[in-house]
């Protein structure tokens, strides 16, 4: 009898089914879990920051060299044009010329490349007409 009064209370209570135990545990899990990966996903974004600050700082340092170089270049072109019998203010003429061109050109290349910022192959996809993504 013993033993029937013993078993009672288990049959009393519900059996725990293993999916039940198992979507406990998880939930149980849940908050450490995402805790664990917003730390992480915190000290990666840091970490990016000051990647960033320092590739930042390689560009303007890269574009200060390359100015310089630039400088270095057309002042040589200058020289040699002057020591080859040209006025210096022709050959300071010739390379202003020059420069304006080429920039002239790359203005002309970016301004051509702009529309392409707009997504336009995006919005066909989407159905969207092309006079919609310019006027927003």
């Amino acid at each position: 009898m013993a033993t029937t009064q013993a078993q009672e209370p288990r049959a009393a209570a519900a059996p725990e089914l293993p999916w039940l135990a198992s979507l406990q545990q998880l939930l149980r899990g849940l908050p450490g879990l995402v805790s664990d990966r917003l730390q992480l996903a915190s000290l990666e974004l840091q970490l990016a920051g000051r990647v960033l600050a320092q590739i930042v700082m390689l560009v303007v340092a890269a574009a200060i060299l390359g100015v310089t170089a630039w400088l270095a270049l057309w002042g040589g072109v200058l020289f040699a044009l002057i020591d080859s019998g040209l006025h210096w203010a022709l050959a300071s003429l010739m390379v202003l010329v020059l420069n304006l061109l080429a920039c002239a050109a790359a203005v002309a290349r970016a301004r051509a490349l702009a529309p392409r910022l707009r997504l336009p192959a995006t919005w066909r996809h989407l159905g969207v007409p092309a006079s919609t993504p310019a006027a927003a």
